[in-house]
């Protein structure tokens, strides 16, 4: 048996302007960061944010499922990163020191030098596809309701 869903108010025009405009951007904006990087770098933007995680870790190094969680990606998900990044020679994987069951993933020097390269055409890119777009927009506010939508 289904049950209906409790009555709630129709959005406003604005409200639906800017669902509408909010899905389409979360659609278009990867792809264009992520063609900008693959282009110029060969890194895609999920590459970028598993070294960036990595090259903020203590050590460089990560348990693979700190990760995985930290990046919002799947177990097999984030493995097949590191084993792209791992051919790549930007990332190792070496035994859990604390308990040696589990594994880390490491930044190497050179996958912190190649992050370091990565960030001068990814920071071009997203003043490029997103600040050079919000001259009068509170971006502390957005960020705000953006962290509360994604909690829980």
């Amino acid at each position: 048996m289904r049950t209906h869903p409790p009555e709630v108010d129709p959005l406003s025009p604005s409200e639906e302007r800017f669902l509408r405009s909010l899905t389409r951007l979360l659609a278009v904006l990867p792809r264009r960061l992520d063609a900008d990087l693959v282009r110029h770098t060969g890194l895609s933007v999920t590459d970028y944010y598993v070294l960036v995680h990595l090259s903020e870790a203590p050590e460089r190094r990560m348990r693979m499922s700190e990760l995985a969680a930290g990046a919002a990606m799947s177990m097999s998900g984030t493995s097949r990163v590191i084993d792209r990044l791992q051919r790549m020679g930007l990332v190792v994987r070496e035994r859990c020191p604390d308990d040696g069951r589990g594994w880390d993933a490491v930044l190497t020097d050179a996958g912190f030098e190649e992050l370091e390269n990565a960030w001068i055409t990814h920071l071009a890119s997203v003043r490029t596809h997103i600040f050079d777009h919000t001259d009068d927009i509170d971006l502390d506010s957005i960020a705000d309701a953006f962290e509360r939508m994604t909690k829980g």
